[in-house]
């Protein structure tokens, strides 16, 4: 399946034409992977710089958190030292009969004026009593009814321990402002009273306006003691537009939307030792203030981005037209080849692919006019070779007297030596009939090996008479699978000539010419040896230029060079005669006949 579809892919993709081709690579390789991996380090970055901002935040929560914890330390101190001080519960606690012994005993008792004074994170200390016999001076104060009914007295009343609240301090003109408020029992006098220590808001404020992100703290009831911006304190932060979504929230970070701004939140709660509530510190700090940068930055690497990409696109749509119009002109000279036109020569220049092919097609074109002048030339030497071979022949057939006269008259020669017991004479006088019959059928036509060996033989066995006695012995080997081979006809019989005539002229006795043909590969390599005087290296030289001279007229050349050109014409150069001859060790000439597959019926 898989495959088929690669194919149909690779099938379409072939009809596309380069330059489109490069253009679409680019967008798939380039534009594509770039602005992909464009959003996705801008995304990176942008997440990087929020997680950074709310690390900072986190960080920053966590010193207000700490500092908060310093400003109520003092406060938490006091508050227990209070706790067990004999002389506040004696201060309580005494019944005084005159107004005087009131003024006096608060006159002596210093330590909550003491307190104001030493500490910057206190701003008051009061206290609640019941004893009907003091007097209210700012320090001390009576409770009243309207007092005992307010929630976060009866709270302080009902159970003992350290609660933080944002409470009214009467003396302060019923200003409210974070305290401590505590229970503070005296067994002794089965009496108790409500502490309040009062934490100074400007040290609270210097604090929160040094941050850098809205900060603010929450008691426990949701009003805000403190923020970064001041307009806020006082405030119940149920009253405000994002509190249902800051209900409920434990300690983290949250996202949600502040005055209408995707924002993010950071909570963190401060229960000090021995308090049965807290504070919740809230950072809170708007997305796009912290990524705004980081916007700006992606904007312009985008837009660099796309620059570059812009600028890429230009060179690759410029490079691919350059690419088109070449192969266009190369597609040209192409088409002016294939309608015949040899003299055309391609002007595309460069060492690059396209220019390598240029130059390959000027090369080939260059060929194919050399091998059509080279066909023109062998098909030339091939009409002057035929024309010669009928000049010969029919100068033959001009000095010849008629065939079948010539014929009769030497068969009533043979059978006249025959009856006058001259078998030897009938049987040369055969062979010479059978001879000259087959010089006379020579044609266009080509005949079996044993064909040709046996007119070989003919040849041989009238010279071995001529000479008489052991002047010449020959031997023919033929392959049993080479005999049915065709071949030209008069391609060896020459050959055997020229080894008798010319190589054992000077030869008086053991004269020895011997013919072999088999198979080597597929071709029929065929050998024609003499025992002869042999050929020295000038005369060597001068036969082999002459193999391919169509004018030289020497008599013992002309029988050699007639069959190397008849053999080269048929089956190639490499099929030509190969002479190999020593002075004083003979003379080998060997040539090969490709086989083809085809014999001699």
């Amino acid at each position: 399946m898989f495959n088929n579809f690669f194919k149909q892919l690779a099938n379409r993709t072939n009809d596309i034409r380069i330059k489109n081709k490069l253009i679409v690579s680019f967008i798939l390789v380039v534009f594509v992977p770039v602005l992909i991996v464009g959003v996705f380090l801008t995304s990176a970055f942008r997440q990087n710089v929020l997680d950074q901002a709310t690390q900072q935040v986190g960080s920053n929560v966590d010193r207000v958190k700490s500092q908060t914890a310093d400003i109520i330390r003092m406060p938490l101190e006091i508050s227990d030292n209070l706790l067990s001080d004999t002389r506040l519960m004696n201060v309580v606690n005494t019944q005084y009969p005159t107004t005087y012994s009131v003024v006096a005993a608060y006159r002596e008792y210093r330590d909550f004026r003491d307190s104001v004074k030493l500490y910057n994170e206190i701003h008051n200390v009061r206290f609640y009593y019941t004893n009907p016999t003091m007097l209210d001076n700012w320090e001390f104060l009576r409770v009243t009814p309207e007092k005992s009914r307010e929630p976060w007295f009866k709270h302080a009343m009902d159970e003992d321990g350290i609660r933080w609240l944002y409470v009214e301090d009467e003396t302060k003109g019923n200003e409210k402002f974070l305290s401590l408020v505590r229970k503070v029992n005296f067994p002794l006098y089965r009496t108790s009273g409500v502490l309040v220590i009062t934490i100074d808001p400007t040290v609270l404020g210097s604090m929160m306006r040094q941050e850098a992100f809205d900060t603010m703290i929450i008691e426990d009831n949701g009003y805000i003691v403190a923020a970064k911006d001041g307009e806020l304190v006082g405030k119940n932060v149920n009253d405000l537009t994002f509190a249902t979504e800051l209900a409920g929230k434990s300690e983290g970070t949250y996202e949600f939307h502040y005055g209408g701004k995707p924002s993010r939140v950071v909570i963190e709660k401060l229960v000090p030792s021995s308090s049965r509530n807290g504070l919740r510190i809230v950072s809170v700090f708007a997305v796009d203030s912290i990524v705004g940068g980081a916007n700006r930055i992606s904007l312009l690497g985008l837009a660099i981005m796309m620059v570059s990409l812009a600028v890429a696109w230009v060179l690759i749509y410029m490079t691919s037209t350059l690419i088109s119009k070449r192969m266009l002109v190369l597609h040209k000279d192409l088409n002016k080849v294939a309608m015949g036109d040899l003299n055309v020569i391609s002007s595309v220049s460069g060492n690059d692919e396209i220019g390598m092919l240029s130059r390959q097609f000027n090369n080939m074109v260059v060929s194919i006019r050399g091998l059509m002048d080279d066909v023109a030339d062998s098909e030339s030497q091939k009409a002057q070779l035929l024309l010669r071979q009928r000049e010969i022949k029919l100068k033959m057939m001009a000095s010849q007297i008629n065939p079948h006269f010539l014929f009769n008259a030497l068969e009533s020669i043979r059978m006249k030596a025959h009856l006058n017991g001259q078998k030897e004479i009938s049987v040369v006088v055969r062979m010479l009939g059978k001879m000259i019959r087959q010089n006379l059928e020579v044609g266009n036509r080509k005949i079996a090996l044993r064909d040709e060996v046996e007119v070989v033989r003919c040849y041989l066995e009238i010279q071995k008479f001529r000479y008489g006695g052991d002047r010449l012995s020959f031997l023919l080997d033929v392959d049993e699978g080479c005999a049915s081979v065709e071949v030209p006809p008069l391609v060896i019989q020459p050959i055997v000539e020229n080894a008798v005539v010319h190589g054992l002229d000077h030869v008086e006795q053991g004269g020895f010419v011997s013919v072999r043909a088999y198979e080597t590969g597929d071709h029929v390599r065929i050998e024609i040896k003499d025992n002869g005087s042999g050929i020295e290296a000038s005369r060597m030289e001068a036969i082999n230029r002459a193999l391919d001279d169509m004018d030289e007229e020497e008599d013992y050349r002309i029988g050699l060079r007639n069959v190397h050109q008849r053999l080269v014409m048929i089956y190639g150069d490499g099929c030509g005669l190969n002479i190999q001859s020593e002075p004083g060790r003979g003379t080998l000439i060997t040539f090969d006949i490709p086989t083809g597959g085809i014999r001699h019926a």
